[in-house]
């Protein structure tokens, strides 16, 4: 029994011994893990509220679409999510309702803006070749041929052959470039799908220049 209460004796002492030299940094550890869980907790809540406030902007945006508001009523509240809530999903493609209400409005620059806000800011490829496919068009109608040229000369998505290489030859044709823009038409002619009504558009472009070659 007393060998036992001895060994037992050294085990507290060792224990001992142990928490003078650790126990502190033991401590601090706890402490910090307690503070990381109880962060995170903290942060995936702001973060949960944050999308839901953004969610909430986007829907009043939409309405605001849909009601036919003025374009004032849309841009702001298209702002309120690209400078609130930029990082979110939403903020993109409220960037991208509010430049289609405000081509739609005559509002070049406005469009141009929020086009290139989202380009700047998209983070799924897909939504940047919409945003710059959609910013060359207003850069064309403007008769910024080079600019838009530029634009459409970034790399893509395959999807988006057809459509790009059909803008691009709407800026070379209007900047007089036919040659380059017969071939730009012929390019988005290969991509396109053969049965689309799109494609016909193409084609009546090219036959135009085709017989003002003529």
């Amino acid at each position: 029994m007393s060998a036992y209460n001895f060994e037992e004796q050294e085990k507290i002492e060792g224990l001992k011994s142990w928490w003078a030299a650790n126990g502190t940094t033991m401590l601090f550890a706890i402490a910090v893990f307690a503070a990381t869980v109880a962060g995170n907790r903290l942060w995936n809540h702001y973060k949960a509220e944050q999308a839901q406030q953004a969610a909430d902007l986007y829907a009043v945006l939409q309405q605001q679409v849909e009601k036919g508001s003025e374009l004032v009523k849309i841009t702001d509240a298209a702002h309120l999510l690209t400078e609130g809530f930029p990082g979110s999903g939403y903020a993109v493609r409220a960037a991208l309702i509010a430049a289609r209400a405000a081509g739609q409005a005559g509002n070049d620059q406005v469009a141009r803006d929020m086009l290139q806000w989202a380009l700047d800011h998209a983070e799924e490829p897909e939504i940047k070749d919409m945003a710059r496919l959609r910013l060359a068009s207003v850069l064309v109608d403007e008769s910024k041929y080079d600019q838009a040229l530029k634009l459409l000369d970034a790399q893509h998505a395959a999807s988006f052959t057809g459509l790009y290489a059909d803008l691009r030859g709407d800026a070379l044709a209007a900047a007089g470039k036919t040659d380059e823009a017969r071939a730009a038409y012929q390019k988005a002619l290969d991509s396109l799908n053969a049965q689309g009504a799109y494609r016909d558009v193409v084609q009546m472009k090219l036959d135009v220049l085709r017989e003002q070659r003529q």
